[in-house]
């Protein structure tokens, strides 16, 4: 998930950062922007209601830079 690093890079934002805003663990969000993972729906939302997007912004960008 290229595109969850990107938002978060472009918002200045840590891992941990990113974990406390959205209270999804350090682990998972780590594990999904390298690949590791896929996200469930309720992960996917807590993450963009954190970065400020909409769930699709974060899936997006696979095929599309």
């Amino acid at each position: 998930m290229e595109r969850l690093r990107a938002l978060r890079q472009q918002r200045v934002l840590t891992l941990r950062e990113l974990e406390e805003r959205s209270g999804v663990a350090y682990n998972t969000i780590w594990h999904l922007e390298n690949g590791k993972r896929g996200a469930q729906p309720r992960t996917l939302r807590k993450l963009a209601g954190a970065l400020g997007v909409e769930p699709e912004e974060l899936v997006k960008g696979a095929g599309n830079g």
